[in-house]
């Protein structure tokens, strides 16, 4: 091997691992939203959940949850405005733990799920609000009627899954909305009983996400 031969030799092995490094730095774990990779992802269904809370007859606070979302998610870490946000929630996957509750919430009174079988969620606007914080704000459609919900995200982590490899990165929001703007006006009110509220306009909502990056 002349000298020549074994510098290029060494230069392209440097080249290759500097190359491996770097695909390794990217996909570490991190905690830093500034260093999570741009690009399209995917919700995992199977970690994506909406949980719904609402205040029973003064009593208790009620919860549920929707399963089955689907979301998309178009991220770009130095331009967050750039980014976007689109959601389907089916009304199928209403889940309270109480199966009787659960083919209640499915007729008219609440979602209407034969005529509305989907609750729908298009982000207008992403702001960052601190180092790994957003404010996310959007169409809600739902029975029908669009009216705007804003949601204050939070970044957890993003990198190589360490079971299964591909590169996810996780979120975490919370926002309140009140179901009579779109119409759902069921037990807001009883009749006979002044002042009573057997179920709370108010809606607060806990959502959880993990996003694949799209193949």
């Amino acid at each position: 091997m002349t000298l020549k031969t074994a510098i290029s030799a060494f230069a392209a092995a440097a080249a290759l691992t500097f190359a491996a490094g770097s695909a390794l730095a990217q996909d570490a774990l991190t905690h830093d939203a500034a260093a999570v990779k741009a690009g399209d992802y995917v919700l995992d269904a199977d970690h994506g959940k909406i949980t719904f809370s609402v205040v029973h007859m003064g009593y208790s606070i009620y919860s549920g949850q929707f399963t089955g979302v689907q979301a998309k998610l178009h991220l770009d870490p130095a331009h967050l405005s750039a980014s976007t946000l689109d959601a389907t929630v089916p009304v199928e996957g209403v889940a309270t733990g109480n199966p009787k509750l659960d083919t209640h919430l499915k007729t008219p009174d609440f979602f209407d799920a034969a005529k509305f079988p989907n609750v729908t969620f298009h982000a207008t606007k992403i702001e960052r609000t601190g180092a790994k914080t957003a404010r996310i704000t959007g169409d809600l459609t739902l029975l029908g009627a669009t009216h705007p919900v804003t949601l204050e995200a939070e970044f957890l982590q993003a990198g190589k899954q360490p079971f299964f490899g591909f590169y996810e990165v996780g979120f975490s929001a919370h926002g309140e909305l009140k179901r009579s703007d779109w119409g759902m006006t069921k037990f807001t009110s009883a009749p006979n009983l002044p002042g009573f509220v057997p179920v709370s306009d108010e809606v607060k909502l806990q959502i959880e996400g993990e996003f694949k990056a799209a193949q």
